[in-house]
């Protein structure tokens, strides 16, 4: 298994800037697909970012497009999600999540998306 611990979260204004981190305890980090969900108060948790094995390969959450960048650093068992031009509507808790398995429609991009293995979370609060 891997432990999963998440941080860099707080608040932000709108239009800012954040960079979370998610360490991963394990011999075999770079076994696990690697990535990110987000949960607001009363609402489904929903798929943001996603990187291979390798890192050779990404997939971000169409209202992320363009604004998130996930990446992996494998000597370091760590997954980074950098987020600019934070909006209102991306106040979250933010998780990591691993995977031995490629996220497909019916695990991480599913209405309320699974994995299995999870961090704890850190809050991202983007005010107005």
């Amino acid at each position: 298994q891997v432990q999963l611990v998440e941080s860099g979260g707080g608040l932000v204004q709108a239009g800012g800037s954040l960079r979370l981190s998610c360490a991963a305890s394990g011999r075999t980090f770079s076994l696990y697909y690697m990535g990110w969900f987000r949960q607001a108060p009363g609402k489904e948790r929903e798929f943001v970012a996603a990187i291979s094995w390798s890192g050779g390969s990404a997939n971000y959450a169409d209202s992320v497009k363009g604004r998130f960048t996930i990446s992996r650093d494998n000597a370091k068992n760590t997954v980074y999600l950098q987020m600019n031009s934070l909006k209102p509507e991306d106040t979250a808790v933010y998780y990591c999540a691993a995977d031995r398995v490629a996220p497909t429609s019916s695990t991480w991009y599913a209405r309320g998306g699974t994995a299995q293995y999870w961090g704890q979370g850190t809050q991202v609060t983007v005010s107005s």
